[in-house]
């Protein structure tokens, strides 16, 4: 029952984060994020292509990649997984490269900077092994290059659990934000390694 209910909240965070997005495009004012961002930064043409392709490709990263752990998918549709899994690939290239590019532009200066440029490295590096890995046949290196690279992917939610609890925490969106940039993945990275050691994932899957 815990694990069937735990099951239900990744899940469930994972496609609601992962639809978050479409409000940015459907709130016609500042929204979330950029209202910490000046009013030349919102008119620079590149950053906000940036911008709009990391969330939009990190949002459908995020809402199709819980379903490469699914067992059940893997061996009742193969092409379904693959399929899914390619789709997952170019929107994190994508995604990934153009976070790589706003991280420059991070609220918060050189510390959320560095933290968000190294989510993002450590996100396509993952992700590319996990391909390469793959196309090489090697199954057990694949899922778990996979698994710190969803963790990675899932930062997206636990930075929206972690920034309101800051915020709060410290009277100061600044520091919160600074924080968070590291927060919402290093965790992730240990929890990966624990299950990636364990092999959890092959077993619980």
């Amino acid at each position: 029952m815990t694990k069937k209910l735990g099951l239900i909240i990744f899940v469930t965070s994972c496609i609601l984060i992962g639809l978050y997005p479409l409000l940015y495009f459907i709130i016609d004012t500042k929204f979330g994020i950029l209202n910490s961002k000046n009013d030349s930064l919102l008119n620079d043409g590149l950053w906000n292509i940036g911008f709009y392709t990391h969330i939009s490709l990190g949002g459908l990263a995020l809402l199709i990649g819980w379903t490469q752990f699914s067992k059940n998918i893997r061996k009742k549709n193969i092409n379904l997984h693959r399929n899914l899994g390619k789709v997952y690939l170019i929107s994190v290239l994508f995604s990934g490269f153009s976070g790589l590019y706003i991280a420059y532009f991070a609220t918060g200066g050189i510390i959320s900077t560095v933290g968000f440029s190294s989510l993002a490295i450590i996100w396509l590096y993952t992700t590319l092994r996990a391909f390469l890995e793959i196309k090489n046949a090697s199954v057990s290196k694949h899922q778990k290059f996979m698994t710190y690279s969803f963790a990675a992917c899932f930062a997206a939610v636990t930075l929206r659990i972690w920034l309101p609890v800051l915020t709060s925490l410290f009277n100061d969106f600044i520091i919160a934000y600074r924080i968070v940039a590291w927060l919402c993945w290093i965790p992730n990275m240990f929890v990966a390694y624990f299950m990636v050691k364990h092999q959890k994932f092959l077993r619980d899957r």
